[in-house]
């Protein structure tokens, strides 16, 4: 029977084994995470269009029998166009072209100045224990100043059409429209969603109506591809220019 001094001294223990550094591959996994956050936070990775500006279907119309006609030229169960309204846009399913003629335009400049100074100074008196004293040693004076300025200008310029459908005709003569445009490219694909509130009586004969008269107008203008990759930063500098405090 072998004592506990005896197991002590004569088994052979084992290393305990070496635990790898978990830092590389905690840094890596860190470094992928903030990569896909910054992607995905990233407006212009879209990588095909919202859903939701898909164009709306009139509810079909019950087909009424023909009344038989009793000689007169106007039939009201055949159809027919009203006088006033002629043919524009004005019921749900209609289609109506948005002329897009936005022009913005901002500047901005902010300045700022400050200036402060102060003076301290004792005389010590000429004669007594504290004659010694040099005068030019006791003047203070102090002073800060500031200047500041700063200029912002920006300008975007968006021209075109696109078509929208009426979705929803409202009481007080207003319609909410949406729609899109989508164009396949060589090199992928671009589109431009519209969506907004159109006073009925801005539209022309021609269905037409001028973006600025758009009221809660909504315009996402992008694309994907290669060329549009091309143009973006990398996910690498974006999540460096992010976490970077300079």
């Amino acid at each position: 029977m072998e004592t506990p001094f005896e197991r002590h001294f004569t088994l052979t223990r084992k290393p305990a084994p070496i635990r790898r550094a978990r830092t590389p591959r905690g840094l890596v996994t860190g470094v992928i995470i903030a990569a896909v956050l910054t992607w995905l936070v990233d407006p212009a990775s879209a990588a095909k269009p919202k859903r939701g500006f898909e164009p709306a279907v009139a509810p079909p119309v019950p087909a009424l029998p023909t009344a038989p006609t009793a000689g007169s030229i106007f039939n009201v169960n055949t159809g027919y166009i009203g006088f006033v309204e002629g043919r524009r846009a004005h019921a749900v399913g209609d289609t109506l072209r948005v002329m897009l003629v936005e022009n913005m335009t901002t500047a901005k400049t902010a300045r700022a100045q400050t200036q402060k100074q102060g003076q301290f100074n004792v005389v010590p008196p000429t004669a007594g224990p504290l004659s010694f004293l040099n005068p030019n040693a006791l003047n203070a004076s102090g002073g800060s100043s500031f200047n500041g300025q700063g200029n912002a200008t920006q300008t975007s310029l968006l021209t075109g059409e696109v078509g929208v459908t009426i979705v929803e005709v409202r009481a007080n003569g207003t319609a909410f429209v949406r729609g899109e445009k989508r164009m396949v490219l060589s090199q992928g694909q671009e589109w431009v969603q519209f969506s907004g509130i159109v006073r009925l009586g801005d539209v022309d004969q021609e269905n037409r109506v001028l973006s600025t008269q758009v009221a809660d107008a909504r315009i996402e203008y992008t694309g994907n591809g290669s060329i549009n990759r091309a143009s973006r930063e990398g996910w690498l500098s974006r999540f460096f220019n992010a976490i970077s405090p300079f």
